[in-house]
């Protein structure tokens, strides 16, 4: 399976949405986001149902397609917009609402993973120095939940189900950039912004996580 280098990973996991087409936000979008971020400074509370209207399904997108787990990503997604409400306050304009609230989410989801894999490094420590650890199966349980989705969901391709475990061997930061770049059709620049980091190591990044999630997805195909 030939994974092109400006393709969505397709198969994030059974039972997550199909890779949504970017659509570029218009100038009324963005009148329309600063309105509302000017009620909320202003103490105007009533605004929040609206600002969360307009962006629960995105962020929600954005933390299903990172960690692969419905309930997790309504987790993140629940805790992304608590850390929006905490810091609409110093929300300056300078860049998108759009991007900061996104660049929230995805620091939530890269908080919550980089977590998961030192205790999980813990816990293979643990094992080499004798001792039980109880989180030793969590990987295992995690993989079983996802595999059960499967079932239960939609038929899908043999070689999806590849990529979408070759996707979570990725570090969080791999796993990140592609989903910006490659599932939400973000530009560099846009991506360099909700990130915080340098066009150039957005470019950097994004090359080496194609050719590490190729490199995975192959192994994978040998194994088949």
């Amino acid at each position: 399976m030939a994974l092109g280098s400006g393709s969505c990973p397709r198969t994030l996991s059974p039972g997550v949405p199909k890779p949504l087409t970017h659509k570029p936000e218009s100038p009324s979008d963005d009148a329309a986001d600063l309105h509302l971020v000017a009620l909320l400074q202003a103490g105007e509370s009533s605004a929040w149902p609206e600002l969360i209207r307009r962006y629960q399904d995105r962020l929600f997108s954005v933390c299903l397609r990172m960690v692969h787990d419905r309930e997790l990503a309504a987790d993140l997604t629940q805790d992304a917009f608590i850390k929006v409400i905490q810091g609409i306050g110093t929300f300056d304009g300078r860049s998108k609402l759009s991007t900061w609230m996104i660049r929230v989410t995805m620091n939530v989801c890269l908080s919550k993973l980089r977590a998961e894999k030192l205790r999980r490094h813990a816990s293979i420590e643990r094992l080499r120095d004798g001792a039980s650890g109880d989180g030793s199966g969590r990987g295992m349980a995690f993989e079983q939940s996802r595999e059960q989705g499967a079932a239960a969901g939609v038929e899908a391709h043999e070689d999806r189900e590849r990529v979408a475990a070759a996707l979570k061997e990725l570090d969080p930061e791999q796993r990140a950039v592609l989903i910006l770049a490659d599932c939400r059709g973000l530009s560099y620049d846009h991506i360099a912004d909700v990130l915080g980091v340098a066009v150039g190591t957005v470019k950097s990044r994004l090359f080496r996580a194609r050719a590490a999630l190729r490199d995975a997805v192959e192994r994978r195909n040998g194994k088949a």
